[in-house]
This record gives C-alpha cells, sequence and structure tokens, in this order.
C-alpha cells in the first residue's frame, strides 16, 4: 500500500537533572539518533504507527542506559517491576502491564494485550501471561543498578528515586528524577500510537503503580498521541497524556494544548516531561524538569532536545 502522509516520529528516555558536560550528551544522543533511524526506515517501509512503537520500545528497553527493560531500576526490597503499555489511537485502544518481573520487554505483553478481552494486567496476571506466551524467563539487572541500590540501602534509602540514566559519571544521580521510555508515532497512513515503558522510580515501596501503564502517562487517539515521562505521581495528578490529548481531540492545536497543559503542570510544581505527535504531524514535546532526554525524526532530519534551554518548557514543529 502506497504511503499517504509523511511518517513522523518522536522517542524519549527520560527527563531529569542536567548531563555532565558534552560528553555525556553525545553519548545519550548516539542511543537516541540511532534508535530514531532505525524505527523511522520502518515506518517509511510501511509498518504501522503500533509496530513502529513497539520495535522502538524494543530497542530502548534493551539499552541498559535507560530505565526500562535491561537496565531498570530496583525497587525497595532489591527487586525489578517493571511497567509497560500500548495505544493504538487508530483503534481507540489501550493495553498494558504493571510490575512485571523477569522478562525481557515488558512492552511484548502489551502489544499482545491489544487483541485480548482483558487488556491491562498486573504483577501475577503478568507473569501468568508470560507462562502462556513461552516468554524465557529473564534477568534485567545491571551491575550499575545493582551498586546504585546498594549505595542507598547503606545510606537507609534517604533518595526517594533512583538515576535517570544508569551512568553515574553522565548524571548528577542525587538530583536527578525518573526515566522512563517512549516512543510516538505517525505512519504513512495517517495513524498514530504511542508507548511507554518503565522500571520504576527506584526504591519505591512494594505495589507501587507507575503512570507507564495509565492513560496519564500514556495516551492516543485519531488526533494525537503522547508518552510521558518524570515523576509518575506528578504525570498522575495532572493525568498528562491523557489531558493533552483531549485538548486537541476537542479542537486545540497541539502546540496550544501542550503549553496549555505544561503551564497548570508549572504552576502545580510537577517534575515531569511529554512527547507527542498529532494527525497533521506537528511534533511537540514539554518538559518542567531541567533536561526532557528526546530525539525526533521530522520528515527531513533527525534532531534532539538535549541542549535545550532549561527555561525552554514547550517546543513545538509543525
Amino acid at each position: 500500500m502506497k504511503l499517504q502522509v509523511q511518517p513522523k516520529l518522536i522517542i524519549h528516555g527520560g527527563a531529569g537533572s542536567s548531563l555532565h558536560g558534552k560528553g555525556g550528551i553525545e553519548v545519550v544522543r548516539r542511543s537516541l539518533h540511532k534508535v530514531v533511524e532505525e524505527v523511522y526506515s520502518l515506518l517509511l517501509s510501511g509498518a504501522t504507527a503500533s509496530e513502529a512503537v513497539v520495535q522502538g520500545c524494543y530497542i530502548l528497553e534493551d539499552d541498559p542506559r535507560f530505565n526500562s527493560g535491561t537496565g531498570s531500576v530496583l525497587q525497595s526490597d532489591g527487586q525489578i517491576r517493571m511497567s509497560a503499555s500500548l495505544m493504538d489511537g487508530a483503534l481507540g485502544r489501550f493495553s498494558g502491564v504493571i510490575n512485571i518481573s523477569r522478562v525481557k520487554n515488558p512492552i511484548e505483553l502489551a502489544q499482545f494485550l491489544q487483541n485480548s478481552p482483558d487488556r491491562v494486567l498486573s504483577d501475577y496476571g503478568s507473569a501468568e501471561l508470560a507462562r502462556e506466551m513461552q516468554i524465557p524467563i529473564y534477568n534485567a539487572l545491571t551491575d550499575l543498578r545493582l551498586q546504585e541500590w546498594i549505595q542507598e540501602r547503606q545510606d537507609n534509602f534517604k533518595s526517594t528515586m533512583a538515576g535517570v540514566v544508569a551512568e553515574p559519571e553522565l548524571v548528577e544521580t542525587s538530583n536527578a528524577r525518573r526515566g522512563t521510555i517512549g516512543v510516538v508515532a505517525l505512519d504513512g497512513y495517517g495513524k498514530l500510537a504511542s508507548g511507554t515503558s518503565t522500571g520504576g522510580k527506584g526504591f519505591e515501596r512494594i505495589g507501587r503503580v507507575s503512570d507507564s501503564a495509565m492513560p496519564a502517562g500514556n495516551y492516543a487517539t485519531g488526533h494525537a498521541a503522547v508518552s510521558c515521562t518524570g515523576i509518575g505521581e506528578d504525570i498522575i495528578d495532572e493525568c498528562l497524556a491523557a489531558r493533552i490529548v483531549v485538548r486537541v481531540t476537542d479542537g486545540m492545536s497541539l502546540k496550544d494544548a501542550m503549553q496549555r497543559s505544561f503551564m497548570e503542570a508549572h504552576q502545580n510544581k510537577r517534575d515531569l516531561g511529554a512527547i507527542a505527535l498529532d494527525a497533521s504531524g506537528a511534533i511537540a514535546w514539554g518538559k518542567t524538569s531541567q533536561v526532557l532526554l528526546a530525539a525526533f525524526h521530522d520528515g527531513v532530519r533527525v534532531s534532539d532536545t538535549l541542549e535545550l534551554p532549561e527555561s525552554t518548557e514547550v517546543g513545538c514543529l509543525s
């Protein structure tokens, strides 16, 4: 089938405090740009938005630098529990898993659940689904995340969350905020989808639920699609992804919807970020944190948000 519109793509690897110097920025930039280029080529070859989103999430989940899949942070008991969701805007269909352990790619289960009558599963149900799907048991633990947890345990868990990027030399871990990974795509047929995956915020109470497997953190319709990152509780309190998407669906431009939503989030002293696309191909991002680790393809080239001024809250390309 011939492509009808120019595909667009935006991804994120978290939001947090400033990366250490140009070296840190370049390392993260290479990782993000590589994902954008690979996934955008899929869109050009005719992949659907949902297929592209899932593939992008797979790649980011497999990169130990980011807090999802391999490289996920540890909770207070030293265990990894991950959450992920997928929303197909064309179908208006949301699916996800919450607090799943011992799998390599949580987004794989979210994709499977798109065609299930039960589309969001918690820990026990997710584990049973992984067994039924015959997904191999996988240990997502990395040495960096283990050392991070051991250090925090020695400090009696004074920090309320772990580092956004799993490389201590690249990030101010004492001031870092939370990471998820996210992918938002507009395919060549004019359809939108969004996917979000996370290891949580780190050191949290057992049973805590992330925004990443809720419409608050990941939402799409035929008009717009959004993936969020940052402090999950702040994202939930703002119902950020759904708020932005509903405003666009009701007729507001993506730029105006982002500006209004982030103005409200700033006034409410939230710590978060978001990436977005609309059906016209507009690309947008927003943050109240210092840095948003996002990259995108506007149909011509790959670019990113890594060196935006800290005062820049919202950006949009029509």
